[in-house]
């Protein structure tokens, strides 16, 4: 019974986004196996390559179908080649926002996210997903982990596979599914017994269930393994951010145990002091939110290498409308992340966008923050390139702008690293060699 209605909300989301996807005119031409052969040359006025400390003057780059072939700085097109004249803008690699959910679509509070799942149907959310994931490419993210679908089941796999077969244009995308919580942890909360209401996770409890739970989720399409390591955020005298925390530790470690033998990679939300140590004792490979790390613990991910997810967009965005200590909880992951910095931790963007309303906030303010605490600007787009590559696995493949990369640029009018405003005003995207977007013709 849950295998046939499984083949049928999947095939009824295929359709449905597919269907969606055929309103996207201007970007007919995208699909991959139409992806052209032909050689483009991008002439860029300056090209921040995602490796060099300072910003290329007048390069070249040279495509060929859907990667990087040569970079020139101060060279010629070649002749008898299309050329695209960014001569006047600034080059960089496609972003990376490893943290989003784009079936969701903002939740300050518990009714907005209530709303969403018992009032609209999971192919509705799907094809509002398709559209995020068109407004995150006009932003210049060409790469996201999409951290669970709150309540979606599996719509996440079928987004990204309609994306990679050229249906609807969007970045490409690494997915987590459905998020784990042990029994009663999670939203839907509150509704009367006699009700049955949809759950934003997939509830997972003792050592076997949560075993069962990563083959399951991998057996559907998961690349990655999440999981709610804490809740219930609170302060104490210690002055600390402390926090409930969700699975014991045999269940987590089973969580993680799993998914590493399976190949797949795990992110733990914690926000707390007490869940980012479960965490870390789990054996997790990324920490998401992490507003209440200590000295402790930035210390310990910064040895073992621990990537870190701060998402301070969406803290800020959520805090005056969910009041408490969510103000403070920013405040304090500021001073985090400064520590953090100094001690060389490796910090990737992620903005949990869908935790605010795709269509109000650009995902790029993200970077705009990590400058305000203490990021060169180089710093903060680095953030979002060459250490988002490294955490997703592709860093042999995105991240940089260099030969035999895919070719994911995106360009912007003025200088970032002057003004890192401007990456939240990109005029200019290429995927995998196909233009999605060019305001600077």
């Amino acid at each position: 019974m849950k295998s046939n209605f499984r083949l049928f909300l999947a095939a009824s989301i295929v359709v449905i986004v597919v269907a969606a996807g055929m309103g996207f005119a201007a970007y007919g031409q995208t699909a991959k196996k139409d992806a052209p052969t032909k050689r483009i040359a991008i002439r860029a006025g300056r090209l921040i390559d995602g490796k060099s400390d300072t910003a290329i003057q007048n390069a070249v780059i040279v495509v060929e179908g859907d990667k990087i072939v040569s970079v020139t700085p101060g060279g010629a097109a070649p002749s008898g080649v299309e050329t695209i004249d960014l001569s006047k803008a600034t080059v960089m690699p496609g972003f990376a926002d490893v943290h989003t959910h784009v079936v969701l679509n903002g939740d300050i509070t518990a009714e907005d996210y209530d709303a969403q799942l018992l009032k609209e149907s999971i192919p509705y959310r799907a094809i509002l997903a398709a559209r995020n994931a068109k407004i995150a490419l006009d932003h210049g993210f060409t790469s996201i982990r999409d951290l669970e679908t709150e309540g979606a089941m599996y719509a996440d796999v079928d987004v990204k596979m309609a994306i990679a077969n050229g249906e609807v244009p969007g970045p490409r995308m690494q997915v987590a599914t459905r998020a784990m919580t042990p029994t009663g942890m999670y939203p839907l909360l509150g509704y009367s017994w006699e009700l049955k209401v949809p759950t934003g996770v997939e509830y997972v409890d003792g050592v076997d269930g949560a075993r069962k739970a990563v083959r399951e989720q991998v057996m559907y399409g998961a690349d990655w393994i999440k999981y709610y390591s804490d809740r219930k955020y609170h302060f104490e005298a210690d002055g600390v951010l402390h926090s409930m925390v969700n699975f014991r530790d045999d269940e987590a470690k089973a969580i993680v145990d799993e998914a590493h033998r399976l190949g797949k990679k795990v992110a733990a939300h914690c926000i707390g002091s007490d869940g980012i140590a479960a965490a870390l004792r789990a054996g997790v490979d990324t920490v998401e939110h992490g507003d209440g790390l200590t000295d402790a613990e930035i210390d310990e991910i910064a040895q073992r290498g621990i990537y870190w997810v701060p998402t301070i967009t969406v803290g800020a965005y959520v805090a005056p409308g969910r009041g408490g200590n969510w103000t403070k909880m920013v405040d304090l992951e500021k001073v985090a992340f400064q520590k953090a910095l100094k001690k060389n931790v490796k910090i990737a963007l992620g903005t949990d966008a869908g935790g605010f309303d795709w269509k109000e906030v650009n995902q790029a303010k993200e970077f705009e923050y990590y400058v305000d605490y203490g990021m060169t600007p180089m710093q903060a787009l680095r953030t979002g390139t060459t250490v988002a590559a490294d955490l997703l696995g592709w860093s042999d493949k995105v991240g940089t702008v260099e030969a035999g990369k895919w070719a994911d640029l995106v360009a912007v009018s003025g200088d970032p690293l002057k003004d890192i405003t401007e990456v939240e005003r990109v005029k200019f995207v290429m995927k995998a060699g196909v233009v999605y977007k060019n305001e600077l013709r």
